[in-house]
């Protein structure tokens, strides 16, 4: 499209649910300030939905209910994807891209699962595939991390990324409930879905992780290696033991890059309270990164939502245009931020990580238990850094360890040995410890 008889741009919305909705309707509020900064109309001029009853399509020239109209529609520019999940949303974009169509995305599961096919399209026909809203809604930490950061060499990033678990874990530190009080609380509120696995197993924020480790240290999307642990075996005793010990529990993406290659992981953490990420409650995010010139850089905001997520949606939208009207056929930063990706770099297994753990194990209240404990954790070469041995509840006593770093691996040898142990009478609670050393606090 040439920038000087460029007079507005087609827009085709594929889904008109909450973000897909959210979109049209920020364009419509915002199209004036939208013009000043492009310079020309960005029109919706095609929208498909599987329900039109309830939709405000006023001024819509083309409404249908079948998602591939708008990806085969010639006159149309840009192709929003709101569709979520994977099937039909795959075949749309393919189909969009494959005719040259810029896309743009909320789509993290598509992006972290597919991205590497979908980028590869998107090159081979000179066009974007734009997905900053599908990580952490309304806050840019994909541009942050591309552009912003590009200068550094990232030495990790922690994110609390989903909204639905941070206002659990928020909820269960502040009122003592149990995990499935909390949970039906989200529920109840619409923050979760009736079916909450995504969330509270983790795979949501496993997904987010997946892309932002990729662009963090210029690797390929590598969702299957990414390690997911949900939330729902902490309890309250785990919190208040944490907050004994000077720590509250997050569930947290954790990526850094190790000796031994790219930790990729998700799972429950106790973090010193006074860390950053350690205030961040109820359904925000916050995403903290440590590159290795600028230091710990934090972004926090809104992380789901109609208004955050379709405002991350449109930024892309505006970038397209921009390159549109300058005459840029191709996009000019790689998707993943990166040309020449790292490809000696893997991601390790959980069992090769190093950290520090909360172990909450339940024993007969007996003399010489702690002490065998102990000669265990010696054995696999684990040194311990606090205790704390509560009072008995029937003849049962939870005693409660916090170790200094040790090897993963290691770790789950001394678990399987101790809960064998005659006096341990059940299954041992493991949370890791992340001091994340050179954050600013």
């Amino acid at each position: 499209m040439n920038s000087e008889v460029t007079k507005s741009l087609n827009i085709g919305i594929c889904g008109l649910g909450t973000v897909g909705g959210g979109t049209l309707a920020l364009l419509r509020e915002n199209s004036g300030e939208i013009k000043h900064r492009v310079g020309f109309d960005l029109r919706v001029t095609r929208v498909a939905t599987r329900t039109l009853e309830g939709k405000d399509l006023l001024a819509i020239e083309q409404v249908s209910t079948d998602v591939f109209d708008v990806a085969r529609d010639a006159s149309i520019d840009i192709v929003i994807e709101t569709i979520g999940g994977l099937d039909p949303a795959l075949e749309v974009i393919k189909e969009a891209l494959s005719r040259g169509k810029h896309v743009v995305t909320a789509n993290k599961a598509l992006i972290a699962e597919y991205g590497n096919e979908l980028f590869a399209l998107a090159r081979q026909n000179n066009v974007a595939l734009a997905y900053e809203s599908s990580v952490a809604g309304g806050i840019p930490i994909i541009k942050a991390l591309r552009e912003g950061l590009a200068g550094n060499k990232i030495n990790w990033l922690a994110g609390i990324i989903n909204g639905t678990g941070n206002f659990i874990m928020s909820e269960m530190a502040s009122k003592q409930r149990q995990f499935d009080e909390a949970l039906k609380e989200a529920q109840d509120l619409g923050y979760a879905e009736a079916d909450p696995t995504f969330d509270v197993e983790g795979i949501d924020a496993a997904h987010k992780l997946t892309i932002l480790g990729s662009i963090a240290f210029g690797i390929p999307l590598q969702f299957n290696k990414t390690y997911t642990e949900g939330i729902s075996h902490i309890t309250p005793e785990d919190i208040s033991y944490a907050n004994e010990l000077g720590y509250c529990i997050k569930h947290l993406g954790i990526a850094r890059q190790s000796e031994k290659g790219i930790e990729m992981r998700v799972h429950p953490t106790l973090l010193a309270k006074s860390r950053l990420l350690a205030n961040v409650n109820g359904v925000g995010n916050a995403v903290l990164v440590h590159g290795n010139m600028v230091g710990a850089t934090l972004y926090s905001g809104p992380g789901a939502g109609a208004e955050a997520t379709a405002s991350a949606l449109v930024a892309d939208i505006i970038d397209l245009a921009r390159h549109i009207k300058s005459g840029i056929s191709a996009p000019v930063y790689p998707a993943l931020g990166y040309v020449e990706m790292h490809d000696d770099l893997s991601v390790i297994g959980i069992e090769d990580i190093e950290a520090e753990y909360y172990l909450r194990i339940p024993a007969v209240d007996r003399v010489g238990v702690m002490a065998k404990i102990s000669s265990i954790l010696q054995d696999h070469d684990i040194s311990i850094e606090a205790v704390i041995q509560k009072e008995a509840i029937s003849e049962t006593v939870p005693i409660i360890i916090l170790t200094h770093t040790a090897a993963e691996k290691r770790l789950n040898q001394a678990i399987v040995a101790i809960e064998a142990l005659a006096d341990v009478t059940g299954k041992i609670n493991r949370i890791r410890v992340e001091p994340f050393h050179g954050e600013a606090t």
